[in-house]
């Protein structure tokens, strides 16, 4: 079941529905939830699974997607998590590498990311972005699983000119953070590490990696992450990026106004932006 958060753009109106081949199944008009934030919270998917059958109420071109979680209280991101990227950074730290985005750089399928005027190293880095569907605190790697509402890509766009040592500062600029178009739910995703993970810069491939290869999975991410710090419905784990980041290339490789960049993953979807 895929997911997602939109607009209609006739009225502006924000909604929540399930993605068919012609459309998109509004569940605001059948469910009183606000938001799919609230559906996780109420641990409602089989609610919104009972809709499938209906027929679309909007077209894809009478919608503009939002991020699938417009609001998390948590995004925590996890650096140097495979081991090409973690070569071409000579990272040699063995524990998880954590640091946090802000709601407010959250970008929407197909809206623009917004480069900083300020930097020329605007890169590029696609990832896996898990959503945590239950509450969750202080969780043992073998049942972290049971915790996860669904999966979609995410573009972890870094300002390399302002990251310096600590990647916050590099990571938390206005609509630097593209999510989505949608959440396939976990149940069509038995195992998130076998994931084939894809970014394309005007129709270039400069990654391509398996989930298999992260140093930390996903069950491993989410147990040290619980340890220290509880986890609510509809925050949200960035992964990592694969190698081939634009910084690490000879020349090396940096977005700009008018560029166009994706990230696809297998059974996910495909996330695209142009660059302003």
């Amino acid at each position: 079941m895929q997911l997602c958060s939109f607009k209609i753009k006739s009225t502006d109106r924000h909604c929540y529905g399930l993605i068919r081949e012609n459309g998109v199944i509004d569940a605001t008009r059948y469910l009183d939830y606000k938001d799919l934030k609230a559906v996780l919270s109420a641990d409602a998917l089989a609610e919104l699974a009972a809709l499938a059958g209906k027929a679309a109420d909007y077209s894809l071109n009478e919608i503009e997607f939002l991020p699938v979680i417009a609001n998390p209280e948590k995004i925590l991101c996890v650096g140097m998590n495979y081991s090409e990227k973690r070569k071409e950074f000579n990272e040699t730290n063995p524990a998880p590498t954590l640091f946090i985005r802000f709601a407010d750089t959250l970008s929407a399928h197909n809206t623009p990311l917004q480069k900083p005027v300020s930097s020329e190293q605007f890169d590029y880095e696609g990832e896996l972005a898990v959503i945590i569907g239950k509450h969750a605190h202080q969780v043992p790697a073998s049942e972290a699983l049971n915790y996860v509402a669904g999966y979609s890509c995410f573009m972890d766009a870094t300002v390399r000119d302002m990251q310096f040592t600590w990647f916050t500062a590099g990571k938390n600029w206005p609509a630097t953070g593209g999510f989505g178009p949608s959440m396939t739910t976990a149940a069509d995703i038995p195992d998130p590490q076998t994931l084939d993970i894809k970014t394309f810069l005007n129709d270039q491939q400069v990654q391509h990696d398996s989930t298999a290869n992260m140093i930390h999975s996903v069950s491993d991410i989410i147990a040290y992450v619980t340890c220290f710090t509880p986890l609510a419905p509809g925050d949200v784990i960035i992964t990592g990026s694969p190698g081939g980041v634009g910084k690490s290339r000879t020349p090396q490789l940096f977005m700009f106004p008018g560029d166009r960049i994706s990230v696809e993953i297998s059974n996910i979807g495909r996330l695209e932006h142009t660059i302003a």
